[in-house]
């Protein structure tokens, strides 16, 4: 194969027509219960565990020999990793890349650390086939690539801090005070991958115009936007019917991105013009 793309499952991606795709599962531990975040993962049953768990849980990002067995027999892979702010996967993916390149003299493996996950990281592996379908050659693929993971966004509203609090992603003082009075909070990844808390809010209506308004803060002008949730179908809707001209989707956050979510969680990936077309 000349091309494939690579990422880790944080990206909520299994396959993709017409491009070789690989998808490399993180894990996520609860108990005694561990669930693979591949097609195979039962959803409910995650979230049913999650439910009924008091004690500590985490996750677990791929190895190095999960990422060289995706890379598999490739001339090019562009390999797309969840913000190494938050995870050790795009570190091991780099270290996969350095191995796959001393094994293979002549292949080449360019692996982008998206400072982001879920639909933001959906948007550049859609970006990354469009590029490879229109016949275009490796170095301008990366340059075009380089150019549009700059123009794309992740905004977030959660109901539920727990998770991201026991994994020392966030503090348990903020995450405390989101689990008061049904307060939401609503955010965004940082030019440097990390969760930047914008709003608190009380109610949908609440959470949808704050994250409208920050969308249109950040240069949205109708680009593509993707909405991955956690049984928040309806809040995914509002935000899509107030773009109706726009490319809009939804759909439901696999494992990795409902545990770190939680229930009622929402994650929003905008595309924005580039300024220099």
């Amino acid at each position: 194969m000349k091309y494939k793309i690579v990422s880790d499952s944080s990206s909520d991606i299994l396959a993709l027509p017409q491009v070789p795709f690989a998808s490399v599962p993180l894990h996520i531990i609860i108990g005694s219960h561990e669930f693979i975040d591949d097609k195979d993962v039962d959803l409910e049953l995650l979230e049913k565990t999650l439910a009924a768990h008091k004690g500590p849980s985490s996750t677990a990002c791929p190895s190095v020999g999960d990422w060289l067995k995706a890379f598999g027999d490739t001339e090019t892979v562009f390999c797309v990793t969840i913000t190494s702010a938050l995870s050790g996967s795009y570190s091991f993916a780099m270290a996969a890349k350095k191995e796959y390149e001393e094994q293979f003299p002549g292949r080449f493996v360019h692996v982008i650390d998206s400072l982001s996950t879920g639909p933001e990281m959906a948007l550049i592996i859609e970006k990354l086939q469009e590029l490879i379908l229109s016949g275009r050659e490796r170095e301008d693929i990366l340059q075009e690539i380089t150019a549009y993971t700059r123009r794309t966004h992740l905004m977030f509203s959660l109901e539920t801090l727990r998770n991201l609090a026991n994994n020392g992603r966030v503090s348990p003082a903020v995450a405390k005070l989101a689990g008061i009075l049904g307060i939401r909070v609503v955010g965004q990844a940082s030019a440097q991958g990390e969760l930047q808390l914008l709003n608190k809010c009380r109610g949908e209506q609440c959470v949808l115009s704050s994250v409208l308004k920050y969308m249109k803060e950040m240069g949205y002008q109708g680009g593509k936007v993707l909405i991955s949730h956690n049984g928040n179908e309806n809040l995914a809707d509002s935000i899509r019917e107030s773009f109706q001209a726009s490319d809009v989707r939804f759909y439901t956050a696999r494992a990795l991105c409902s545990y770190y979510a939680e229930k009622g969680g929402l994650l929003v990936g905008i595309e924005c013009p580039d300024i220099n077309s």
